[in-house]
């Protein structure tokens, strides 16, 4: 089909963007326009020799880095900020280009960076500086926690945010003192680079922000192995492989993995405001979100009422590819992941599901649009009864009695993110804090839970391990040191002293301390 690029995204931007990327042998991998499925540039795909190379250039820049003073690195992100909402256009026609998503939500991903760094540099301050606690023998003893940077942290960021992800992981490891080497996605490498190339004239120093580019089994182990700590984005499958050899380098690894969440409509819920949720929820990003809704789980006596209302609004979506803001969903991120989508619906209608509206790709509008889909009927034996779709189909089920709708709820291996819709918010709380997840909204799909950046966001079960934001979303990139000092020689009996007699004092002292209420 025939698409005028935009203006910003000319041949040697793009050229010039990918040169970052090291390639030894002078492999490349084809990244397309998702729109029409036309070549945009050749990136470079790293060796092993490139990655350790990567490594070793951002560890020489780290001890640097690390030694510069805590108000001296945060000017850097103080900089960034402004400079990453003056060219937010140009990230966002990045972002359109190389995913295929709607302007609405590339421009909305280009904010959590920038909300990402206003959050961090108020706490960096207080989550990095030392803390003295008392030691073991008041006045003679103290112990200092002090945090000190990884070292080196792989991140390893998915194609469906991937300049949030690739970006704003990055942000609170590199405040701590960390050097970071990225993976990108190669489907979506594009705006990660640019954002680097914005940290850079921000002031951030050359070669602590390495990035390295491949398929994951080929990148993945290398990286792995050279990095102080692990961040993935991405499948739950995936999240394992990278889970287990962290394990086996003994390193950490925070890991945010898959979901098929529940949205749970009370009785009492407005019916306006859970369609327009609702439409959000399985169809923002064309239903590639992490956190996207899946499984809604409304009262059998408004049933009919809550499918009719979001079948009528959801037949009212305009799909297209377009650089405004004009169509409300855009194409998935590949004539791949189309056929995925494609496949669950296929089967679940191969199994008796009804499709209620949508349920077909769409080639006159690109290579990797598919409609948004409303099914009826799916069951446990259906793939998109328990299995991530990951694009913009959802599952209506009814339900008797809200303790029925919880048990729905939570009849899933993941525990990413879910949803509570009722005009009683303290009901609508309780039934939230009964469902097995690290992220619950009420009246609300997913923003209200990750735009809180105070608080830790994260999955259970099969969603994941540790969690982005809040105090541990930097604390996570540090290692606590113990600078303990004993100020006189009192530890242990004195030469010649008997020791029935210290024992006696030392049990005696220790009676006091837990009086006096000394720790």
């Amino acid at each position: 089909m025939s698409l005028r690029r935009p203006a910003s995204v000319t041949d040697d931007f793009l050229r010039a963007l990918v040169a970052r990327v090291p390639s030894s042998d002078g492999g490349t991998w084809k990244l397309t326009e998702v729109y029409t499925g036309e070549l945009l540039v050749e990136l470079p795909q790293s060796t092993e020799a490139d990655i350790e190379r990567a490594f070793a250039t951002a560890r020489a820049a780290q001890a640097e880095w690390a030694a510069r003073p805590l108000k001296k690195r945060l000017e850097v992100f103080k900089r960034a900020h402004a400079l990453f909402l003056e060219r937010a256009q140009i990230t966002t026609d990045l972002i359109q280009v190389e995913s295929g998503k709607n302007r609405r939500m590339a421009i909305e991903e280009t904010c959590d960076p920038v909300m990402v760094m206003s959050h961090y540099l108020k706490r960096a301050p207080r989550l990095l500086a030392p803390v003295k606690r008392g030691g073991p023998i008041p006045f003679l003893t103290t112990s200092t926690e002090i945090r000190q940077p990884k070292g080196v942290v792989g991140i390893i960021a998915p194609w469906n945010f991937p300049f949030a992800t690739g970006i704003s992981d990055s942000i609170s490891a590199l405040m701590a003192g960390n050097a970071i080497v990225l993976k990108p996605d190669n489907k979506t490498a594009l705006s990660p680079l640019y954002g680097i190339q914005l940290l850079e004239e921000a002031g951030l120093p050359k070669g602590l922000f390495q990035v390295v580019c491949g398929e994951g089994p080929d990148v993945g182990p290398t990286l792995i192995d050279h990095a102080n700590y692990v961040m993935f984005t991405g499948s739950t499958a995936t999240g394992r492989v990278i889970g287990e050899r962290a394990g086996r380098n003994l390193i950490g690894c925070c890991l945010e993995l898959g979901g098929k969440n529940p949205m749970i409509v009370l009785e009492d819920a407005d019916l306006a405001d859970v369609v327009q949720g609702a439409i959000f929820g399985a169809f923002g990003n064309t239903g590639q979100i992490c956190m996207h809704i899946e499984r809604m789980y409304l009262p059998e006596t408004r049933y009919a009422e809550f499918r009719d209302a979001f079948v009528a609004a959801t037949e009212r979506l305009l799909l297209g590819a377009s650089y405004d803001f004009g169509p409300d969903m855009g194409s998935l991120v590949s004539p791949d992941h189309m056929e995925r989508v494609r496949s669950h619906v296929d089967d679940a209608v191969a199994k008796g599901a009804t499709v209620l509206t949508g349920g077909r790709p769409r080639p006159d509008l690109g290579p990797a649009f598919f409609e948004p889909t409303i099914l009826e009927g799916v069951t446990t034996d259906m793939l998109a009864g328990v299995t991530e779709t990951f694009g913009p189909v959802v599952a209506l089920h009814r339900y008797r009695t809200v303790d029925e709708a919880i048990e729905l709820a939570n009849d899933t291996d993941y525990g990413l993110n879910a949803s509570v819709w009722g005009s009683d918010v303290a009901t609508a709380c309780q039934v939230g804090m009964r469902i097995h997840s690290g992220n619950v909204n009420v009246n609300d799909i997913l923003a209200t839970a990750f735009a809180a950046k105070g608080t830790p966001s994260g999955g259970v079960k099969q969603s994941g391990v540790g969690g982005r934001h809040g105090d541990q979303g930097m604390l996570k990139y540090t290692d606590v040191q113990n600078l303990a000092v004993l100020k006189k020689q009192v530890m242990g009996a004195r030469p010649g002293q008997d020791y029935d007699e210290y024992v006696k004092g030392m049990l005696g002292g220790l009676r006091m301390m837990r009086k006096a209420g000394i720790r």
